[in-house]
């Protein structure tokens, strides 16, 4: 299991223009090697009138499912090109297809895999990246007394609260990357002299987007 990778939380769309021939590229996120294929399958319906509908996609958290697509372009020109860019990226389980409508002017080999690597790139760019981190939420209770030096722990390494509840105690609860789930509960015990207790609870897979974190299933 990663620590920490990267993928695509909503897919996106760019379009480039090279000699007239328009590549427009359309990223999405995928699971499965199943749902990679039917969302090259919708592309290629939805531009049923194209020139070509080329395509590439990595699957897995060591990118074990790795497949492309020419489409007719010259061999290795296009589909290749377009793999190269989500594996330089180190991008996890997503397909892109970069549509191209033939403006007249052929390319040659070297600008068409200058067109796709580029339009691959400008897909990436539109869509919403994240770096999903791998850790565990963690429930804290502490009295009255503690609660300051907790939370400037907290503060000082920039983790989130997911929630507080106040009583005769507080409860927190506190989703910590898994390289920071020891030294944090050595410096709460340490800066509570042990008073605070402290339960690990699931393990998950977390994300801050748009600035609030979202907590994933996988």
């Amino acid at each position: 299991m990663l620590s920490q990778y990267k993928t695509v939380y909503s897919g996106g769309e760019a379009e480039i223009i090279e000699k007239k021939s328009r590549f427009i590229a359309t990223v999405h996120p995928v699971k499965t090697e199943e749902e990679a294929i039917a969302f090259i399958e919708a592309m290629k319906k939805k531009y049923w009138n194209a020139t070509h509908n080329c395509s590439a996609y990595v699957i897995g958290d060591h990118f074990q499912i790795q497949r492309c697509s020419d489409d007719g372009e010259p061999s290795g020109t296009a589909g290749k090109p377009m793999l190269d860019v989500l594996l330089g990226e180190a991008i996890h389980d997503v397909v892109v297809v970069v549509t191209r409508y033939f403006g007249g002017t052929l390319l040659g080999t070297g600008g068409l895999v200058r067109a796709y690597s580029s339009s691959a790139k400008e897909g990436l760019l539109a869509s919403k990246v994240i770096t999903k981190m791998h850790g565990q939420k963690l429930v804290i209770q502490t009295d009255y007394t503690g609660l300051g030096k907790i939370q400037y722990i907290l503060g000082q390494r920039g983790l989130t609260i997911l929630d507080s509840v106040y009583t005769d105690k507080v409860e927190l609860q506190v989703l910590l990357p898994e390289d920071e789930i020891k030294p944090v509960m050595s410096e709460i015990t340490e800066g509570t002299n042990g008073q605070a207790v402290m339960e690990l609870k699931e393990e998950c897979y977390f994300a801050k987007i748009d600035g609030e974190m979202k907590i994933f299933e996988d």
